[in-house]
């Protein structure tokens, strides 16, 4: 897993700025259908394989029409994306596949096309996301298994102790 940072997140997207950071304008969200729409989303425990070794990474998502910003909002989440530009067809796309744990109030944007795991909930209670992307998000969501074209199984290893937000 890797720490979050705007430059350790950079292949996959951006960490919003404060007004007025020298980043702020930097980067420009993206919603090639006009339908950007702003919920509330939730990952339960139950949605994950998880191992001895941490949460099984079975299917990644992305979307091509927008880019999409989350934000746990009550627990730690385990977050895993990979490069737009990979098609899990040889075992360095799967190598390019970098995780990481989100706190409450983190908030990411995705790259349009950028390939995303979770966010999943790290402990047993369900996690709650503040969710801007695509309304028709279901008509542009493409999955992959990202291990299936090389039969390298993708494990996240979760941290030792989640930390939830009073």
């Amino acid at each position: 897993m890797l720490a979050l940072s705007r430059e350790t997140f950079a292949p996959f997207g951006w960490l919003p700025s404060t007004e007025g950071d020298e980043h702020d304008k930097a980067n420009e969200l993206a919603f090639l259908w006009g339908d950007a729409h702003l919920n509330y989303i939730a990952h339960r425990p139950d949605e994950i394989e998880r191992t001895a070794d941490g949460a099984v990474v079975a299917r990644l998502y992305r979307h091509a029409t927008h880019t999409q910003a989350l934000m746990p909002v009550n627990a730690d989440a385990a977050f895993v994306v990979a490069p737009a530009s990979v098609d899990f067809s040889t075992e360095a796309d799967v190598r390019s596949l970098r995780g990481f744990v989100l706190s409450p109030l983190d908030v990411v944007v995705l790259h349009q096309g950028t390939w995303h795991w979770g966010p999943f909930p790290v402990g047993h209670e369900p996690v709650r996301l503040l969710n801007l992307q695509g309304r028709r998000y279901t008509e542009d969501n493409n999955s992959v298994e990202p291990g299936m074209a090389t039969d390298v199984r993708v494990v996240m290893p979760m941290p030792d102790r989640p930390r939830m937000n009073a």
